[in-house]
């Protein structure tokens, strides 16, 4: 029988070491005399590739993007190995599979495989230490936050998102500072310590008022103000305060990008359990039926469980008819995503 490898999740003081020792491991010359020519033209189109997913995954979700981003890096790790060309370009290839390694746990994250999902965030970290390149280490790290928040312990995300602004003193990056912040803001959210929440999104807002750093890095193009607002809206909704939530999502959905769906309906099905949870139903209701019309065009798993809990907060309502309607809809949207 063929032996089949379990993927653990690495929490607490381990993965706390791992991050620690893949930031001091003494960088090694990477192959350069293998078989396959690297040229700058073909480093460009592989980054390009990368880019083209990164964008497919914020508008239509994860869908089948998982395996094609795993094929693509194996290519990158291929030409890592067996490539021909010098140290330079070898790293700009390095910079190219962690960014890639990244991409490719998230959109395995958000096809529910977070364990998966986890190793190939760690080596991402690795790649990006053979890269040169900290901010790619700040990106591993700050998807190894949303994993410790959203699926492991909320306490990893606070270590993750602290060591990659650590990693990242030397650079002119606003932008990146202020995503790790809101994702530090969410560790801190779910183990319901306001004082630090409060803290880290007063930092945020003060950044993004700078605008972008001369250093941020083109695959960060998707932090603007609705993703604050949307993020400061889920850390009130984790501290268990759904007016204030609820208000922080209105001010998301006012400056939210129509191109990023997938983005859009997680905070509308956010928004929905705030006004729930706030005695607003009728508010909530038809933010619900918004986030049913926007889903038909995301393939999310990670989406499909903000559904799940929109419907399961309206049914402590379930006697008041418009969230029967809303239901007996959401029963019918989720029963489709299913089988498809």
């Amino acid at each position: 029988m063929k032996r089949r490898r379990v993927l653990t999740a690495l929490s607490g003081a381990t993965l706390t070491q791992y991050v620690m020792q893949s930031a001091v491991a003494p960088v090694e010359a990477l192959a350069s005399s293998g078989t396959t020519t690297v040229t700058e033209s073909l480093i460009d189109s592989l980054q390009g590739t990368t880019d083209a997913l990164r964008r497919a995954d914020a508008v239509g979700g994860s869908g089948a993007l998982a395996e094609t981003a795993r094929y693509h890096l194996q290519m990158l790790v291929g030409l890592l190995k067996n490539g021909r060309c010098n140290q330079a370009l070898l790293r700009r290839l390095a910079a190219v599979a962690a960014d890639t390694a990244s991409q490719a746990g998230w959109y395995t994250f958000d096809s529910g495989n977070h364990n998966a999902a986890q190793h190939l965030f760690l080596g991402a970290l690795r790649a990006a230490h053979a890269s040169g390149d900290s901010r790619l280490r700040a990106g591993a790290l700050g998807f190894l936050a949303i994993h410790g928040y959203s699926a492991g312990d909320p306490r990893d995300a606070i270590t993750a998102a602290r060591a990659a602004r650590q990693a990242i003193t030397d650079q002119d990056a606003p932008a990146l500072h202020a995503m790790l912040l809101t994702r530090q803001a969410r560790g801190h959210a779910k183990l319901r310590e306001e004082h630090h929440v409060k803290a880290a999104l007063g930092e945020t807002e003060e950044l993004c008022r700078r605008g972008a750093g001369e250093d941020d890095p083109h695959w960060l193009y998707w932090i603007n103000p609705g993703e604050i607002f949307g993020q400061t809206g889920s850390c009130y909704l984790d501290l268990g305060k759904p007016d204030q939530a609820a208000l922080a999502f209105a001010d998301a959905r006012k400056v939210l990008l129509l191109d990023q769906t997938r983005t859009s309906a997680q905070f509308l099905a956010r928004a929905a359990v705030a006004q729930m949870r706030a005695g607003d139903a009728d508010a909530a209701c038809l933010t619900a039926h918004e986030v049913l019309d926007l889903v038909d065009r995301v393939r999310s798993a990670r989406l499909d469980d903000h559904l799940r809990t929109m419907l399961d907060e309206a049914r402590l309502n379930r006697d008041y008819r418009p969230v029967q309607d809303l239901l007996d809809r959401g029963r019918s949207v989720l029963s489709e995503r299913v089988v498809a």
